[in-house]
């Protein structure tokens, strides 16, 4: 009889869908005192790896310098049989190109602002962003996932 754990998993297909459709990845890295600093950030999928955009001064940066370790949690589901989430454990790579820092940009504004967010008006605005912040991509060593769903009323 399978585990209660194995049936809630979400298949990589399910993982990849729901990393499209939710809006908000909580990102812990590691704070100088060594205590978790977790912030929420919206992200994309790009190349396969979740990747955003931060300040470059931001704590984030500070701490994926000295320790390049991070964790970050996509959950949703309002009562217990609706909960489903990812939690996604490994590392942050930080870009630091400018063209790159701005293709990030343009595909989070595009995800939760739409097209107006790139358009030809926003560019400048863009641009502007992108020379104070940088990128950061993903590398997702582990993943677990659930989906409550799965279970159907059963407990």
């Amino acid at each position: 009889m399978a585990s209660k754990r194995t049936k809630i998993a979400m298949t990589p297909e399910e993982i990849e869908a729901y990393l499209f459709e939710q809006k908000v990845l909580n990102v812990a890295t590691i704070g100088p005192s060594g205590h978790p600093h977790v912030v929420a950030m919206w992200y994309e999928v790009i190349d396969g790896n979740i990747t955003f955009w931060t300040f470059g001064k931001s704590q984030k940066i500070l701490n994926l310098r000295r320790d390049p370790k991070m964790t970050g949690l996509i959950e949703s589901g309002d009562t217990y049989d609706e909960l489903r989430g990812v939690e996604l454990v490994g590392s942050g790579r930080i870009v630091e190109a400018f063209d790159d820092i701005l293709a990030i940009g343009k595909a989070v504004g595009l995800k939760y602002n739409g097209t107006a967010a790139i358009s030809d008006a926003a560019l400048p605005f863009l641009e502007a962003q992108a020379h104070k912040r940088l990128g950061v991509v993903f590398e997702v060593e582990r993943i677990v996932s659930w989906d409550h769903t799965k279970l159907a009323g059963a407990y």
